[in-house]
């Protein structure tokens, strides 16, 4: 868990950054995706410290190191960030939690690695809308779950298809 929750950390601030360098470079809707994505890994990032502290282990801080380039680098980036997560880094942690029994601990990293899974393909997306110069393709807004970081584009939903959160206590970030 405390491996899972720097790199959510580190994700977090990562994407907050890419969103200030996107704003600078002129493009708006990928700085929007950004600053979801940033505020969905803070959720799993703090999900991931609360599971470790009713386990009674006390989470080492983290100290993000962040590099910025430019936006079509830190897409680049990112997508490689969350296929490790989503191919690699949560496969094995579930599998873990899972021989261990630790329910709770399962739920959350099952959280994350949905959610990572629809961050890689929003990736994905703003990274063929800049290299095609087209971004009417993408959201100008998004909803994040509170509960488990789910990231929504355009339309605040009913309810999250994750955790089953009521879509009206989604955060809209712009």
């Amino acid at each position: 868990m405390q491996a899972a929750f720097e790199g959510e950390t580190n994700a977090s601030a990562k994407y907050a950054e890419f969103a200030k360098k996107a704003d600078e470079e002129g493009y708006k809707e990928i700085a929007v995706l950004f600053r979801a994505a940033s505020k969905a890994e803070g959720i799993h990032a703090e999900n991931h410290k609360q599971i470790m502290l009713e386990m009674g282990a006390q989470p080492k801080p983290v100290t993000p190191a962040v590099e910025v380039k430019s936006t079509k680098e830190n897409l680049q980036a990112a997508i490689q960030g969350e296929s490790y997560e989503v191919d690699k880094m949560y496969p094995d942690f579930m599998t873990t939690a899972d021989a261990a029994d630790a329910q709770m601990a399962l739920i959350s990293l099952n959280y994350a690695y949905k959610t990572e899974k629809k961050h890689k393909v929003l990736y994905e997306k703003a990274l063929n809308a800049l290299d095609s110069k087209d971004f009417s393709s993408l959201a100008k807004v998004y909803y994040v779950c509170p509960t488990c970081g789910n990231t929504v584009e355009n339309q605040m939903p009913k309810r999250c298809d994750i955790s089953m959160t009521s879509g009206d206590k989604f955060l809209k970030i712009v």
